[in-house]
């Protein structure tokens, strides 16, 4: 598998239409099963390359995102904005680029 998305039923059903399996997750315990699943599930050749994450979704599991992405590799875990927008206080990605390289793209 080398993409899974968690989040909002309507983000999961529009990934599952190019071929994303997702689990929806509506409140934190859904999040974090589906989140412990996809993340510790079988050997390391098994876990998705790439776990997307609605920023709500990720938001309730801040800690627990922080956690693997200190301590693991795999999966490289990215988050997109859910069906309300960007959350407050959340940077872009071309934000964070320009940060990071100091130029504008």
């Amino acid at each position: 598998m080398d993409y899974y998305f968690i989040g909002e039923r309507e983000l999961v059903l529009a990934f599952s239409l190019v071929g994303v399996a997702g689990t929806v997750a509506s409140t934190r315990e859904q999040a974090l099963a589906a989140f412990v699943w996809a993340t510790e599930q079988g050997s390391y050749e098994e876990r998705p390359k790439i776990l997307i994450l609605s920023e709500q979704t990720a938001a309730m599991l801040e800690e627990e995102v922080l956690s693997c992405q200190l301590k693991s590799t795999r999966p490289l875990i990215v988050e997109v904005p859910g069906l309300q927008g960007r959350l407050e206080g959340k940077k872009s990605l071309t934000d964070l680029i320009r940060e990071a390289i100091g130029m504008h793209i």
